[in-house]
């Protein structure tokens, strides 16, 4: 602990499952931990501690220490946050994961806080320099359609190098509500905008020209998302974010992404057959395939998420996926096993439906099979994923996609070469 004299002393970890090496540094910083940095009064002294690129300081001089939690963290967190305790240094913990497993979270923390960090965290923060922290901090369900959070604070990514540190939230939550997401629940089922002069606002404070949005759909209100485009098309900067494939039914809206900057963005294709494709036809009869070609057309890096392991996927799924993938050529595709998140709808109904198999928290990462398939072995579903993910990344597919991608051609290519790496690593490992 400090002594009465020094400002009180916060250490924010995230904590890490795994080496990444070289990856580290196209890695992004915390959003989480930026947001709860900016909320914090100056006269506290904040550390970060990002296990991507830093020791923990268990030995440090601490008042409090914050960790933050996905499901796939929430094992290390647990580690982290007893050594912690061990020593009389009181931990709150955050987050996804104790959000939604409160209880078990509080089993190694002083305090939770459930909800987004911002409405609750200077009480917080207050109470225990009174001595009369609670173990329990509920945020307030948001309301109205308006985000208002406080700019990051990006120093205290000083000395740790990312892709960038230049990342905001233009949104919070999502108009969709899939079974196997838990942005819908964690946010109260609310989705909120930020005004766009303060998102241009603080762009305009960056430095350098590669901005990336955090948003888990950030233009999933075509209507507020287009003032905030038009806002950035005169501030010249690069920029990625996250989106459903949707938004390109509206080809003024496809233009005004590119105008605004725009150089990727990440779709949810989700599944290419059954219940749980994402819209195979839209309102307007455009197909999947009319979509993607209408944002490579503009120019814009499409990175096209599937998920294997839904009810109604057999070992076909895999084939079909590849296919799809030769026809519509996205710029890159990244493959992800189906994972029942505590919290969701479909975690709840695996668990009563006695299909999970385990609850070993670490291994919830979108790369092991924790659950049994409906209509495939956990093996098999785990070897498609593999022999799947070999095939997208072989050197003639990889050449057919930057064929069909002409625009940016350099950046599709760099981008595909990334991932190739890791894809390859994968199959010698497991094979």
């Amino acid at each position: 602990m400090t002594d009465s004299c020094s400002p009180p002393h916060l250490l924010l970890v995230y904590p890490s499952t795994h080496k990444l090496g070289w990856a580290k540094y196209f890695q992004l910083p915390s959003l989480s931990l930026k947001q709860v940095a900016a909320a914090t009064p100056v006269t506290w002294h904040v550390t970060l501690a990002d296990e991507l690129h830093d020791s923990v300081p268990f030995d440090g001089e601490f008042t409090l220490v914050g960790i933050t939690a996905m499901t796939h963290q929430a094992s290390r967190a647990y580690e982290i946050a007893d050594a912690f305790r061990e020593r009389g240094v009181p931990v709150v913990m955050g987050g996804i994961h104790p959000t939604v497993l409160p209880e078990e979270a509080l089993t190694h923390a002083d305090a939770v806080v459930i909800g987004e960090a911002e409405p609750v965290w200077e009480t917080l923060l207050d109470d225990l320099l009174h001595g009369k922290l609670q173990s329990i901090y509920r945020a307030p369900l948001p309301t109205g359609d308006l985000l208002s959070v406080p700019w990051g604070r990006r120093e205290i990514f000083a000395g740790k190098r990312y892709l960038t540190t230049q990342t905001l939230q233009a949104s919070r939550g999502c108009p969709y509500d899939c079974p196997f997401c838990i942005v819908t629940p964690y946010f109260g089922s609310s989705f909120r905008y930020r005004e766009p002069a303060d998102i241009a606002a603080e762009i305009q404070s960056f430095d350098n020209k590669l901005t990336v949005f955090l948003d888990d759909n950030i233009l999933g209100d075509p209507g507020r998302a287009k003032p905030i485009l038009e806002r950035m098309k005169g501030l010249g900067i690069r920029w990625g974010g996250q989106a459903n494939l949707r938004f390109a039914e509206d080809p003024e809206l496809v233009r005004l992404v590119a105008d605004s900057g725009c150089i990727g963005i990440f779709v949810g294709i989700e599944s290419v057959t059954g219940l749980h494709a994402n819209h195979p036809k839209t309102a307007n009869g455009s197909s999947q395939a009319d979509l993607i070609k209408r944002i490579r057309d503009a120019g814009i890096v499409l990175e096209a998420s599937i998920i294997f392991g839904f009810d109604d996927h057999d070992e076909s799924i895999f084939e079909k996926t590849l296919r799809f993938l030769e026809e519509t050529t996205p710029s890159l595709p990244t493959f992800h096993l189906l994972t029942p998140y505590p919290g969701t709808s479909l975690f709840k109904q695996f668990d009563e439906e006695g299909r999970l198999l385990h609850k070993d928290w670490k291994r919830y990462n979108h790369s092991e099979v924790v659950f049994r398939p409906r209509l495939m072995t956990a093996e098999r579903l785990y070897r498609g994923w593999l022999e799947a993910r070999k095939e997208a990344y072989s050197w003639s597919a990889i050449f057919s996609r930057i064929k069909a991608n002409p625009r940016g051609l350099f950046t599709n290519l760099a981008y595909n070469i990334l991932r190739k790496g890791p894809n390859d690593k994968l199959g010698k490992e497991n094979s």
